[in-house]
């Protein structure tokens, strides 16, 4: 299968890239980048000079399948020949998650391509195996919505809970994208530790449509989401809480089996959703494409409490891009993606 990148110079680009380079049944023919044209792929990121590959300003070879990872707007931009040409799209940014009024709500631009709004596919795999195989465009999930909803889709489902939702998420640096701001440079950063977006972060409307697709009849989820930056590159850690429903659950420790049970037969046979017995850390998915989830209950506030942990760059981006393109191309889902955390 022949594979183009369009922006590889940035973080979910180049980790798409260090990833397919292992798949068996990929090789990557075109890799682009805007402000490296031209150079050798090596020069750039020494680590990929085994690709033989020049950095390009557009694609130029004939590919079965294009991963884009340009932000928004120009990723839909950059999309849309192949979307004419009828080449697969794996789109990486936010450009075909919403409908277009609310994607102009929320990134304060036009889309520049909304007829195509309708037949994207919103690419959380677990939830949407079946559409995602016979897509011919996946809008790949951003990173906040897939912990959140990893941690939260049992719990809705099941109506275990009240609709009064928070989540409180902690996101690495490199969620921020490679370009350079005030925002993350090194002094900004370092020891430090902010809330940002507190007046609405534009994953947001994801969260919500999702947990709306999961939810009972009657069922509305009321989300409070709240995104924090620390100190270190890569890894989200989702803290999310939520009003048990009277009698949903026993009390005291049954009530703790009963959830992670239901939780464990919701995710049964999901190879990259584990769900754990301890509260985990974000390096225990350090480079790997694996959501930990951990959910138990405080027992003197009758609420739900669960722990989400994942790679921002990994199963929040590149990892669930690959994940997808093994299923719209009738590979096993777990090809190219089965490895361990990098640990410590």
């Amino acid at each position: 299968m022949k594979v183009a990148i369009i922006n590889v110079t940035g973080y979910a680009g180049v980790e798409l890239a260090r990833i397919l380079a292992r798949h068996p049944h990929v090789r990557i023919v075109s890799v682009t980048g805007r402000s490296e044209a031209g150079k050798p792929l090596g020069e750039v990121f020494p680590h990929l000079a085994g690709l033989g590959l020049t950095i390009e300003k557009e694609v130029s070879a004939s590919v079965d399948l294009v991963f884009s990872a340009l932000p928004q707007k120009a990723s839909a931009e950059a999309c849309l020949p192949f979307l004419k040409a009828g080449v697969k799209v794996i789109d990486i940014s936010a450009d075909f998650r919403l409908k277009a009024q609310e994607y102009e709500q929320w990134y304060g631009v036009r889309h520049p391509c909304p007829e195509y709004l309708e037949e994207a596919v919103y690419g959380l795999t677990e939830l949407h195996r079946q559409e995602i195989a016979s897509a011919r465009l996946v809008a790949n999930p951003g990173c906040y919505p897939t912990g959140a909803v990893l941690a939260l889709a049992p719990a809705i489902k099941h109506r275990l809970i009240t609709g009064d939702i928070i989540v409180d998420a902690k996101s690495g640096v490199s969620g921020a994208g490679r370009s350079l701001s005030l925002f993350t440079h090194f002094s900004e950063v370092n020891e430090n530790v902010m809330a940002y977006s507190v007046d609405g972060h534009r994953h947001l409307p994801e969260i919500t449509h999702e947990l709306e697709r999961v939810a009972p009849e009657g069922f509305t989820p009321r989300v409070t989401f709240l995104t924090h930056l620390i100190p270190m590159t890569r890894g989200i850690l989702c803290s999310c809480y939520a009003p048990l429903r009277p009698g949903a659950l026993p009390s005291g420790e049954k009530g703790v089996r009963e959830l992670r049970d239901l939780y464990r037969e919701f995710y049964r046979g999901e190879p990259f959703v584990k769900v754990v017995d301890t509260s985990p850390m974000t390096k225990h998915t350090l480079g790997n494409n694996d959501c930990l989830v951990f959910p138990t209950i405080d027992h003197r506030t009758q609420r739900l409490m669960v722990i989400s942990a994942l790679d921002n760059l990994v199963k929040g981006a590149a990892g669930q891009g690959v994940q997808n393109m093994n299923l719209m191309f009738g590979l096993p889902e777990t090809e190219g993606l089965e490895q361990l955390a990098l640990y410590p």
